[in-house]
């Protein structure tokens, strides 16, 4: 694996380990895509270290419980900026 890649894989799950970000989140910081930032998690992480792999699957699983909440939070914000104007 290229010494670039494998930098931007552990950095991107110490990111998510560090702030709890969600994936889109973190591939605006790091300036790739989402696919990329999934396919170094499940992929390449997994290969480079099986722990840190656990960690951050936990985030993503607790994203995965909530994000039904933070869809309707975010509608509910949407529609109460447009009674406003």
């Amino acid at each position: 694996m290229n010494n670039k890649i494998y930098n931007r894989v552990i950095a991107e799950a110490n990111y998510i380990l560090k702030t709890n970000k969600t994936i889109r989140e973190v591939s605006k910081v790091f300036g790739v895509s989402k696919s990329t930032v999934h396919k170094d998690i499940k992929e390449k992480l997994f290969d480079i270290d099986k722990k840190m792999y656990d960690r951050v699957s936990s985030v993503f699983v607790y994203h995965a419980y909530i994000k039904h909440i933070r869809g309707g939070e975010a509608t509910k914000r949407k529609f109460l900026e447009k009674k406003c104007d």
